[in-house]
């Protein structure tokens, strides 16, 4: 029958494909009655913890050891510590409590069968497991903090550390002073200047008209709060994709800077397989497909070496943090059962409080990837599995100061093919000293030079109805970390007597 026809004859109908293959029998077991659907296979609740137990331990493990030179090793001996990153949402409670399960209080319901109870892989692997969890309140006027929800859900995980930070900390000298062993340059700025307002450079970018120049600078006078620097930080983004972007990678940095601090090796995400099919089709949208292998799996190595780092010997690797998502075969929907069926609490599942958020790729495409998964659940893992397969080109050029990621070569030069300059030059009595603050340009990547510089038809609503956007917009703590082992050049015109005295000990005379 028809709701649009009630007429037509029911042979003449497409018939539905059912939700499972063949049968409502457990496929593992083949002798209880199925509770779960899971991409068209039938798992009964016996056999769904074991499934999920398997899925990540097969996605960590092998990732445990450091590379060995020699025969492949069984046991696993990592070179440091476990950082578990932890949001509050449903993805990162499904991960505490697998960690804890599998790692930490060592449930042999979760050990494998194989090997026996004596075999290597069933003693503890790290000698110390801690959580670091990231409060965003700051960014969002009217957000509830969850750091006392978060101490409590903790507390109930015996052997783990936690570490609460907050997303200001990436704006804290303190927090750099503590963490990096070395202090931090506050007053460091970005200066986003329009071009037609520079009184040295003019760039016109086709199609989209004014285009913007970046350069840093310096401002002694600075003296703001962490959290009226990250504010002004974010009110002066252009779009609303760029507000969520930044924060994602402040999260991100203030991670992998606690890991390094923790001594940790190994640095562990919550994101399932929906959330990387997410992150996967947002980040290619923004222009971050020269980092699709980062998105899946990353080995950071920091760009500046530890103080306290041992580099005297050239044949000694230097200090790194593997990112991990243990949870990439693990959709949403087998996470959902998982906490249902445990009796986990999800603490901060909740979206921020801001209107302009409706207007971001990322939440476009969480509609997208949702609507996808209901209707089609294996297309999910195909995007995710064809991202994998997908190699950027070009070479790597240093990494990014923003995001610490690679930057392909040649940004630069695309972008100056598909620009037109032209340069008014004043007149060189006046502009004897004055001086052109270092470019930041060619230090970034493109998503991030896209974040910063990217313009909108419809402009979001205020984040911070109460501070005014401007150009110049605080740096984070580690941005002129990063920029040590570069070279940075200021220019400056000068007149002719200015040439002369420097010239002057190399000229020859008559």
């Amino acid at each position: 029958m028809s709701c649009g026809n009630p007429t037509v004859e029911s042979d003449a109908l497409m018939p539905r494909r059912k939700k499972y293959d063949k049968t409502r029998q457990c496929v593992r077991c083949k002798l209880s009655t199925g509770n779960v659907v899971i991409r068209y296979a039938v798992y009964c609740k016996e056999c769904f913890f074991p499934l999920i137990t398997h899925k990540f331990r097969r996605s960590l493990e092998p990732s445990v050891n450091e590379r060995p030179q020699g025969p492949r090793r069984t046991a696993l001996k990592p070179a440091g510590n476990l950082l578990v990153g932890f949001s509050g949402g449903l993805g990162s409670t499904v991960l505490l409590d697998l960690v804890h399960r599998c790692y930490v209080s060592m449930d042999q319901s979760t050990m494998p069968s194989d090997g026996g109870k004596q075999h290597p892989r069933h003693e503890k692997i790290w000698k110390r497991v801690s959580v670091c969890y990231v409060e965003i309140a700051g960014a969002f006027p009217g957000m509830q903090d969850s750091s006392p929800d978060v101490e409590t859900l903790i507390a109930q995980h015996d052997g783990v550390d936690l570490i609460s930070l907050r997303i200001q900390d990436a704006f804290d000298p303190a927090w750099w002073q503590r963490v990096a062993g070395r202090p931090a340059l506050s007053d460091l700025d970005f200066d986003l200047t329009t071009e037609g307002t520079s009184p040295l450079t003019l760039l016109l970018s086709y199609p989209y008209g004014r285009h913007t120049e970046l350069h840093l600078i310096f401002n002694p006078s600075s003296s703001s709060t962490p959290l009226e620097k990250l504010q002004a930080y974010l009110a002066s983004l252009p779009t609303a994709t760029a507000v969520h972007s930044t924060i994602q990678n402040l999260i991100r940095l203030l991670l992998l800077h606690t890991a390094l601090q923790t001594q940790s090796s190994h640095l562990v995400l919550g994101t399932s397989l929906t959330s990387l099919a997410m992150s996967l089709i947002s980040g290619v949208s923004q222009g971050r497909g020269f980092n699709l292998k980062e998105e899946m799996q990353e080995e950071w190595v920091p760009s500046v070496p530890d103080p306290a780092e041992d580099v005297s010997s050239i044949t000694k690797r230097r200090r790194y943090v593997r990112v991990i998502r243990p949870l990439r075969d693990v959709g949403r929907k087998e996470c959902t059962l998982w906490t249902w069926w445990t009796g986990l609490r999800v603490v901060a599942a909740v979206r921020p409080p801001w209107v302009g958020a409706r207007q971001d790729i990322g939440t476009l495409t969480h509609d997208f990837i949702t609507g996808l998964e209901r209707d089609y659940p294996s297309t999910v893992s195909t995007i995710v599995r064809t991202c994998a397969k997908v190699a950027p080109k070009g070479e790597v050029f240093g990494l990014c100061l923003l995001c610490a990621r690679p930057v392909q070569h040649g940004i630069q030069e695309w972008k100056s093919r598909i620009s037109i300059r032209t340069r008014d030059v004043p007149d060189a009595g006046e502009q004897s000293s004055a001086q052109v603050p270092a470019p930041l340009a060619p230090h970034l990547c493109y998503a991030c030079h896209t974040t910063l510089t990217s313009k909108s038809s419809r402009p979001p609503p205020a984040l911070y109805p109460e501070i005014s956007r401007s150009s110049v917009a605080p740096a984070p703590v580690w941005v002129l970390s990063f920029m040590t082992d570069r070279e940075m050049f200021q220019t400056s015109r000068m007149n002719e007597q200015d040439q002369r005295n420097t010239l002057k000990d190399f000229l020859l005379e008559d």
